[in-house]
Order: C-alpha cells, then sequence, then structure tokens
C-alpha cells in the first residue's frame, strides 16, 4: 500500500514559490518610496545641471555670473527660488547657452517638461544663492523627499 502526503521536496518547492510571491507583493506594496527615490535622483541631477551651468557662465566670464542676459541683477546671498517672478529669473542667462532647458523639480516646479522658453512664466522648484564671504554658489531642491537634503555647493 502507497502512503499518500507530500514529500519534502513538494513542500520545499511551495515554500520557495511563496517566498518569491511575498518578495514581489513587499516590492509592489510600497512602490511611492520608490517614485520618491526617483524623484530625488532627478533632483540631483537638476541641481548639478543648474550649478554647472552657473559655474560654466562664471568661467566664461572671468569669475563673475554675467546677468547681460537675464532680469537678475546679482546672485542673491540667501536661498531664493529661480523663478520669472518672486525670486532670481536665471532662464536667460543659462538657457540656451549653458542648458538646453532649465530643468524644473519633478513635484513643484511648472512647466514639467523644464524651461526652454524664457519669457513665459515658470518656477523650477530650486533655490540658489551666493554666498558673500566665500563666493561659493550653492543649488538646493527645498521639495526633496523620504528626509533626503540636496544641496550642492561650489
Amino acid at each position: 500500500m502507497k502512503a499518500k502526503g507530500f514529500t519534502l521536496i513538494e513542500i520545499l518547492i511551495v515554500l520557495a514559490i511563496i517566498a518569491m510571491l511575498a518578495s514581489v507583493v513587499i516590492v509592489a506594496i510600497n512602490p511611492a518610496h520608490q517614485f520618491a527615490e526617483a524623484r530625488n535622483t532627478q533632483r540631483w541631477t537638476a541641481v548639478n545641471s543648474i550649478l554647472n551651468a552657473v559655474h560654466q557662465n562664471m568661467v566664461d566670464n572671468s569669475g563673475i555670473f554675467n546677468f547681460s542676459n537675464c532680469n537678475a541683477s546679482s546672485l542673491p546671498s540667501t536661498a531664493t527660488e529661480i523663478k520669472k517672478n518672486g525670486g532670481v529669473d536665471l532662464c536667460g542667462c543659462l538657457v540656451p547657452t549653458y542648458l538646453p532647458a532649465l530643468p524644473t523639480d519633478p513635484s513643484a516646479g511648472t512647466p514639467k517638461s523644464g524651461v526652454s522658453d524664457c519669457s513665459a512664466d515658470y518656477d523650477t522648484g530650486y533655490t540658489i544663492y551666493q554666498n558673500a564671504t566665500t563666493s561659493r554658489v550653492t543649488v538646493s531642491a527645498p521639495h526633496s523627499e523620504i528626509g533626503v537634503t540636496i544641496t550642492v555647493t561650489r
């Protein structure tokens, strides 16, 4: 007579399948965290791009930021939003010579695709300032997520 039941191999295979399904479900349950990390990665890239463009503008002009093509007269000494109205308008200074489009924050910036038309209203969602003592420029992403601070100084 043959005994009825499951073999050890069958039980182990079922447990392995359940473990794989559980890991897939755990990842799928928390997509918000994954999306927040992706947006923060975009912010890091944008902050570095803006700072590189500002730095290149200064290099091209003997260490002094050239404001001849934009509506700003100086880099602010406190963190100020980079935007058309109510902030520092750097679009004309950086686009298209140093950047094809001024990056905008994936959650807070407008327009979402970046700013290539400097005559239109825009808000990048990023801040910039130049330290009056050291002349170092800092660009930040104040809308970063999951407790990450995104600030680059050069």
